[in-house]
């Protein structure tokens, strides 16, 4: 994994050494091929979702996670807005209608090399290209629009989708506390790798919630018999079957022949931009090897990788 993050550096290198001249003569000017990719973009990007509309329909119940809705669907149209507004002024420049400043600048860079502005990382952490990271918004989008228009949470959420998972976790730990009557303090998660496909899943836990799309880093998945196993040869990571993180009072002391994952929002597991990658562990039953087998391999899980 270290060899390939230093490959990435290198490429990213030799990226910023290619010559800043614009020429037409060997066909497009970067000037045109920043202009279609910024246009191909603009058109990706969704509508902002009704919060005013949303806000009113779910005023009637103030829970814990429709908080986490409402704010999450704030950042993102905040995010949007951003992103609309710098491309409308980055095509005026190119175009000579307003002054290109250094940010537009910098935003004309990266959409040439196909990396992501770091003002649009400010809503939360990727290290994604351009091109997978605008597909990777429209999911996030589409995951809170739906909810957003049912005013039913999913039955099966996609944590990666949000700009703060710790605070969505949070929210469950609160609503369980207040189903069951019980300090948010005495509560921990409990976790349960499903055997069955999502299809499967017809409705949300009793407690808890169930939990898609998260990536296992540093060993395989054993869906049989519910463990971990070696990875397969050239197996960097492979998708993690749906859990159901459930709430727990007072738990005891892990049982033996469990592996605490730790969960990373990316694979920068040191984090960035003053804000931590860690959001949460979670108890995998290590199989035949012992936990610190999964240590020394560096298993963890992502909820976001880097393509």
């Amino acid at each position: 994994q270290s060899q390939i993050q230093e490959t990435r550096m290198m490429f990213d290198t030799l990226l910023g050494l290619q010559p800043q001249v614009s020429s037409a003569a060997g066909g497009e000017s970067r000037e045109d091929k920043v202009l279609d990719l910024a246009a191909n973009i603009y058109k990706q990007i969704p509508e902002n979702i009704d919060y005013e509309g949303t806000a009113k329909i779910l005023a009637l119940d103030p829970c814990p996670l429709n908080v986490v809705l409402l704010q999450e669907i704030e950042r993102y149209n905040n995010l949007m807005n951003e992103i609309r507004d710098r491309l409308v002024d980055l095509e005026k420049g190119i175009q000579g209608l307003v002054v290109m400043t250094m940010e537009l600048e910098n935003i004309f860079q990266c959409i040439f090399d196909g990396r992501v502005p770091p003002t649009w990382l400010k809503a939360y952490p990727s290290m994604k290209p351009l091109a997978s990271w605008t597909r990777d918004l429209v999911a996030r989008v589409e995951q809170l629009a739906k909810w957003a228009v049912t005013a039913h949470p999913p039955t099966i959420f996609w944590m990666s989708g949000f700009t703060f998972p710790t605070g969505f976790l949070t929210a469950v730990l609160q609503t369980s506390a207040r189903q069951n009557n019980v300090s948010i303090d005495t509560l921990s998660w409990e976790f349960s790798v499903m055997t069955v496909g999502d299809e499967n899943i017809i409705g949300p836990p009793k407690d808890g919630v169930y939990i898609k799309g998260l990536f296992l880093q540093g060993a395989g998945w054993d869906i049989k018999n519910s463990c971990l196993v070696e990875a397969k040869p050239m197996e960097l990571v492979c998708q993690m079957p749906t859990i159901h993180f459930k709430p727990v009072e007072n738990k005891k002391k892990a049982a033996k022949g469990m592996y605490n994952a730790p969960c990373y929002y990316y694979p920068n597991r040191a984090g960035g931009a003053g804000r931590a990658s860690y959001i949460v562990t979670v108890e995998l039953k290590s199989g035949e090897k012992m936990a610190d087998h999964w240590t020394k391999r560096g298993t963890a899980l992502l909820m976001s990788l880097d393509y």
